[in-house]
Formats: C-alpha cells, sequence, structure tokens
C-alpha cells in the first residue's frame, strides 16, 4: 500500500549512512514532506516535518496510529524549543540539566510555534525533546524545522532499537532510514509535563525519576489529575509495546512452550524447557536490560511460542521505565 510520505509507487525504503551525504539526503526528503526513519539514542524515530499536516498525518498512517496520541517534536537545541512552547522555571531547570538527552518536555504552545495541531493532537500543549544522538542533532540542524519522530514501527508494537528492526514493520512504506547502528539506551525518553503547578511524570524512561526529583528539589506527581481528555503524550495508552505473543509478568516458573525473559540470577523453574531464552541482563544491569528490552522482546517474539514469561525485575531507576514497558505490553488488547 502507498501512503502519504512513503516512496510513490511503495519502493523499498532507501538505507542511508549516517554520514554528511546521508544526513544532507535525509534532510532533503522531509523537506519534500517524506517520511525518514532516524537514529536517537532512546529509539528509532520515524520523522517528519513537525510544521505539514500532510507530512504528519502520513506518520499515522505508515504506523496505523490513533489519531489522538501526540507526537513528540525534536528539535535542535533549546533556542528551537523556546520559539515552540513557554518554559516555566521548573521546564528551564530540567531542559538545562538532561538535554540533549532522553528527556520530553510538555509544556504550553508558543503563540508562535510551528508545530501544526494535528502533531500536538489539538492540544494547547507541545511535546519536545532535543535528542542526545548526534546524528539526529545533526539532520535537525540541516532540517531546521522541528522534527515530529515516534517510534519508528507499527502502532502498538515494539519499539525500534536498530536500522533492521525499523524495515521488519515499515519497509516500503516510509521514504528512507539513516543507520545510526543500535540505540544505546533503549528505552523511550522520560515524559514530563511542566504545565503549571508541580511537575508530572507522564511516562517513566530514560532519565529516571530520582535524578529529575534532584534537580527539581521536589518530587514529581503523577499523571493522575492531567486536565485532558486523551492521552497527553506517546506511550500512555495502556496497551502499547505489544509483541505478537502474550506476555505474563512476574514469572517464578516457566511453563512447556513459553518462551523466557531473564534477568540477574533469577533462574526459574522450567526454564530448560523454554522455546527460547534471552536474559537481559546476567549481571543484573539495569541499563544493560533497558538497552537490550526491545530487541529481546523481538527476538522471543519470533521463537513462536504463545506466551513470553518475564521473571521479576527491580523497579528502582531505569527498572521503572522497563516495568512500564512490559506492563503496556501485558496489557489486554
Amino acid at each position: 500500500m502507498n501512503h502519504l510520505g512513503s516512496i510513490p509507487g511503495g519502493m523499498a525504503t532507501l538505507r542511508l549512512a549516517a554520514d554528511g551525504d546521508g544526513i544532507a539526503e535525509g534532510a532533503r526528503l522531509l523537506a519534500a514532506g517524506l517520511l525518514v526513519a532516524l537514529p536517537t539514542e532512546t529509539v528509532y524515530g520515524l520523522g517528519a516535518d513537525a510544521t505539514d499536516a500532510r507530512a504528519v498525518a502520513a506518520v499515522f498512517s505508515a504506523k496505523e496510529r490513533p489519531r489522538f496520541n501526540p507526537l513528540i517534536a525534536h528539535v535542535a537545541n533549546l533556542d528551537a524549543a523556546k520559539r515552540e512552547g513557554l518554559f516555566d522555571r521548573a521546564a528551564l531547570a530540567l531542559a538545562e540539566a538532561f538535554w540533549p538527552g532522553p528527556l520530553t518536555l510538555v509544556v504550553p504552545a508558543s503563540e508562535h510555534g510551528t508545530v501544526c495541531e494535528l502533531a500536538r493532537a489539538g492540544l494547547p500543549s507541545v511535546a519536545l525533546r532535543i535528542p542526545g544522538s548526534e546524528i539526529a542533532r545533526r539532520l535537525l540542524a540541516d532540517f531546521g524545522r522541528p522534527v515530529a519522530a515516534p517510534s519508528a514501527n507499527r502502532s502498538g508494537r515494539v519499539s525500534p532499537t536498530s536500522a533492521a528492526h525499523v524495515l521488519a514493520d515499515l519497509d516500503g512504506r516510509i521514504a528512507a532510514i539513516i543507520d545510526g547502528g543500535p540505540a544505546p539506551v533503549g528505552v523511550e525518553s522520560t515524559v514530563v509535563a511542566c504545565l503549571g503547578g508541580r511537575p508530572r511524570l507522564l511516562r517513566p524512561g530514560g532519565v529516571t525519576r530520582e535524578a529529575i526529583e534532584q534537580v527539581l528539589g521536589s518530587h514529581l506527581a503523577g499523571p493522575k489529575g492531567v486536565p485532558t481528555a486523551g492521552p497527553l503524550s506517546p506511550g500512555m495508552l495502556a496497551s502499547h509495546y505489544a509483541p505478537r505473543a502474550s506476555v505474563r509478568l512476574d514469572a517464578v516458573s516457566i511453563a512447556p512452550g513459553e518462551a523466557a525473559l531473564l534477568f540477574g540470577k533469577n533462574r526459574p523453574s522450567g526454564v530448560e524447557e523454554a522455546v527460547a531464552d534471552i536474559d537481559l541482563s546476567p549481571s543484573g544491569d539495569l541499563a544493560e536490560a533497558a538497552a537490550g528490552l526491545f530487541a529481546a522482546l523481538r527476538r522471543l517474539d519470533a521463537s513462536g511460542a504463545a506466551t513470553i514469561a518475564v521473571v521479576p525485575i527491580p523497579r528502582s531507576g531505569l527498572g521503572e521505565a522497563i516495568n512500564d514497558r512490559l506492563e503496556r505490553a501485558a496489557a489486554p488488547r
């Protein structure tokens, strides 16, 4: 099927090198209203001109994504972010502490901002991030406008942490991908809303709650009480990041025919009978586990098992983000 923003005629997606020529070609394709997958430090994003409603519509079409879920607008620097959104003292402190990096800030949209209403899902706020990836920032600087870039996969599927993952879902549906190698963080950005009052944690991710609260000098509020009828940021749908197999959490034993997602020294009974098993981090390192989470889910899903059994994983630090993604993957669909 040919989609707005894809290569005309449904040709194979171009695979561009992450060098000057590849980045320049990616910027040219974005300027033509086409879709370009780009590497970030979290996961690969599906980039479109955030100021062009037709290009943003092509993202929703390629991803088969619900229209009410807003998109993060990626910008090259803080000055560009300030043109798009209004930063209070807390938002500015977080931006200066964690940008470039895996933090998204939801702030009131500027009256003169250019991110289109479709990318904002009709909300008076805008979600902004300066990615930690130098490749992504070079593309943003070359392009010169905000780039809407949700994860480069079909909506609700496991997020992509390599170019191969992107092509498995979107080959022929998008114009190009810039291949920057594996994403080092491996889970999406943390999302914090700064909309007056106490900042709210909307989605745990690559920056820990503890690090954010240390900068703020106060505790983050939770997502409850956010004044909107729909999701205020990406990743807030109950069922998300889902493989085709069902996901069973806090497994203390593995049933015959299941695949097993392991962590550390936790070896549940019956694991020898698993169809496949992957240990996210034999040493119990949560950063290593986060970086490999989505790739592991994809590999276990490819085993053909009907169920992926997941052993308990600590909830401290990056464990909060890991467990959030696993709980959404396990939610009823």
